[in-house]
């Protein structure tokens, strides 16, 4: 009997995803533990596992389909004795009957509609004014005083409409013809061309690119938010000169063992340490409820070719600063790679964003929600600053902390900023 190889939900949040790459094709052998597919949810693209044995009858899902849902049959799969062929037929019917069921869904849909024809005349006639070359601040100024570009003639480049030219037309000049209510009626129909218009000027040598799932996922989680959450930042300044010294002298006893630690690793491992200090802050607000968490699991932003991703050290207030150190860059590796299991990056109860490689001096990063703070680092600088009340100069780096105002308080926050200040300047506690 065949077997049905569907989409497989690869995290407890997919809905669907990208088949991005076949790596068996009609015809092959497969055992249980064989990689068929490349999948590309809304974090990582995840290798897809054989669970079954057999010879690939039919692949029904091209590489490179987006938004295949959770469930879908992509391949269908003979067992060990079954006619190959016989098998790839009968997913063939199966794969047929989808569209016609889909149009039987669809023709009540259509029946209501009869009279339809009335109110789509009028249609046309916007159509004809998108073809026109205007600039986007002439089409909005058109769209304002019901003027038809059609009928104005333009002085800009290859004939462009520009603002000047709308300067001496009159407001429903173009609309003679047709009687007055179907004139007014395409108004609303610009609205698509003038918000493309708004968003970006097809004049100028662009490209446009699709974005991936992972792209889109960080747009909408950044969207949330902005939108959602209220941030409270509060900035402190950090003299790094003992955490520069202590990783020196480490990094020379962890030579041999192949360990070489870098700052981020010790501001993960003083960030976790914090949050354990500070549990008000290690927390997640909920609508009516708040969430403690009594384990410091520091997401790591990573910037990889597809978009940001946040690996996480789990427990990084009880980690030695060299598990810390090789688990970063395992953890690195695999997400610039795409190849992080969903337990290596969801989850985790705070951030930490370091942009300090980059030479920016200080920054407000976004929360990454359901999570209540995130942590942004800036570049060590080499600063005027005051050392035993005398003017001198040291490293200092500014870290500023976002915070969920809904759930954590400004005095909370700056009690973690200030014992985070404190374990970077007195680094030794971070080797108790």
């Amino acid at each position: 009997m065949s077997i049905e190889i569907k989409m497989p939900a690869l995290s407890p949040t997919m809905e669907e995803g990208t088949l991005a790459k076949w790596l068996v094709k009609e015809g092959d052998t497969v055992s249980s533990g064989d990689l068929m597919a490349e999948i590309e949810t809304d974090k990582a693209t995840m290798e897809f596992e054989a669970v079954d044995e057999g010879v690939i009858a039919k692949i029904l899902v091209a590489e490179g389909t987006d938004n295949v849902r959770v469930g879908t049959v992509i391949a269908i799969l003979a067992e060990e004795g079954e006619d190959a062929s016989a098998a790839a037929s009968s997913g063939g019917d199966v794969k047929a009957e989808a569209p016609k069921e889909e149009a039987k869904a669809e023709a009540p849909k259509d029946e209501p509609k009869a009279e339809a024809p009335k109110t789509a005349a009028p249609a046309p006639a916007p159509a004809s004014g998108d073809r026109v070359k205007a600039s986007p601040l002439a089409r909005r100024i058109a769209a304002e005083k019901n003027i038809d570009l059609a009928s104005l003639s333009g002085s800009g480049p290859n004939g462009r409409v520009v603002k000047a030219d709308l300067e001496g037309a009159k407001p429903g000049a173009a609309a003679p013809a047709p009687s007055a209510a179907p004139a007014a009626a395409p108004a609303p129909a610009a609205a698509p061309t003038e918000s493309k218009a708004v968003w970006y000027d097809d004049s100028i040598p662009h490209s446009v690119d699709k974005l991936s799932n992972i792209r889109k996922t960080i747009a909408r989680r950044l969207t949330e938010a902005k939108q959602t959450i209220p941030h409270i930042y509060l900035t402190v300044d950090i003299r790094l000169d003992a955490l520069l010294k202590l990783r020196g002298d480490l990094n020379k006893s962890l030579e041999s063992r192949g360990v070489k630690l870098s700052v981020n690793d010790m501001l993960i491992k003083a960030l976790g340490v914090a949050l354990e200090a500070t549990p008000k802050c290690n927390v997640t607000f909920a609508g009516d409820t708040l969430v403690s968490y009594h384990r410091a699991d520091v997401s790591v932003a990573v910037s990889t070719p597809s978009g940001l991703i946040t690996p996480i050290i789990r427990d990084a207030a009880n980690k030695g600063l060299a598990k810390i150190s090789t688990e970063m860059k395992e953890l690195a590796g695999l997400a610039k790679d795409n190849k992080l299991k969903p337990e290596q990056y969801q989850g985790g109860t705070a951030s930490i964003s370091n942009m300090g490689m980059f030479g920016i001096k200080q920054f407000d990063a976004v929360i990454n929600p359901p999570q209540g703070m995130i942590l942004a680092i800036g570049a060590g600088e080499k600063r005027p600053y005051i050392v035993d009340d005398a003017l001198g100069v040291a490293t200092v780096m500014s870290a500023t902390g976002s915070f969920d105002h809904r759930a954590i308080d400004g005095a909370d926050g700056a009690e973690l900023m200030k014992l985070l200040k404190e374990l970077i300047e007195s680094p030794m506690g971070l080797l108790a």
